[in-house]
């Protein structure tokens, strides 16, 4: 990844590098740098859905596959959507994969029953036409649960927080994985509006009920929302 935080047609072509790059070891650095949470995280994500069983759920910027293992643990029909082929090739899933710009999903208007992503809201271009995308391929009642980085609000914890993020995580990817990569983690949070304007993003794009919880003292949040009637 450049040193600056990219934008445009650039910041695409640059992420999907990155993860193309850090693909076979992903899985193992996100375990190490998380102490394991981020599995607690996806289940969190998953059972907020509250959704009957066999409903069709997109898992957007679906990665190796994580959260398409937790929707289908919880009798859920998961179909995964990534930019990179590497994470692709990588996944480890039984559901379906497909290689796909989350602002420009190959889905018929109205015809999904949720949509999950981890992580990923700071890696796409921009996010009101995302929210936009989601509102139409979603049906009315439809459940959205999006899992991202967050900053504590305790400043001990924060301080705290940052030096791990900015210092710590970028030594720990270095070793197992690419380096640059995971200097760009901690300075892709930038990318991130403000809670309020995330929730007025969200709402003006149809959805009702926007609710933003705070994950193990605020190092990660959950973001859920339901598709306007």
């Amino acid at each position: 990844m450049p040193d600056s935080l990219p934008e445009g047609d650039e910041k695409v072509t640059a992420v999907r590098g990155m993860f193309d790059a850090i693909a076979p070891r992903y899985d193992l650095v996100n375990r190490i740098m998380t102490f394991r949470l981020d599995v607690r995280w996806r289940r969190l994500a998953v059972s907020s859905l509250a959704l009957r069983r066999g409903s069709v759920v997109l898992d957007l910027a679906s990665g190796t596959g994580d959260l398409c293992r937790e929707l289908e643990s919880a009798g859920l029909a998961p179909v995964g959507i990534d930019l990179s082929y590497g994470m692709l090739a990588a996944a480890r899933t039984t559901a379906p994969l497909v290689q796909g710009d989350a602002l420009r999903l190959p889905v018929r208007n109205r015809t999904i029953d949720g949509v999950t992503c981890g992580f990923a809201l700071r890696n796409l271009v921009d996010l009101e036409p995302f929210f936009a995308e989601l509102a139409r391929v979603l049906r009315p009642g439809a459940r959205i649960a999006l899992l991202e980085v967050a900053t504590p609000p305790n400043p001990v914890m924060r301080w705290g927080h940052a030096v791990y993020f900015g210092k710590v995580v970028p030594v720990i990817g270095g070793l197992i994985s690419d380096a640059s990569a995971y200097r760009y983690l901690p300075r892709s949070v930038a990318y991130l509006p403000e809670p309020e304007q995330m929730r007025a993003l969200i709402g003006d794009a149809g959805f009702v009920d926007v609710d933003r919880r705070l994950l193990s003292g605020g190092v990660a949040q959950l973001i859920t929302a339901t598709r306007r009637p």
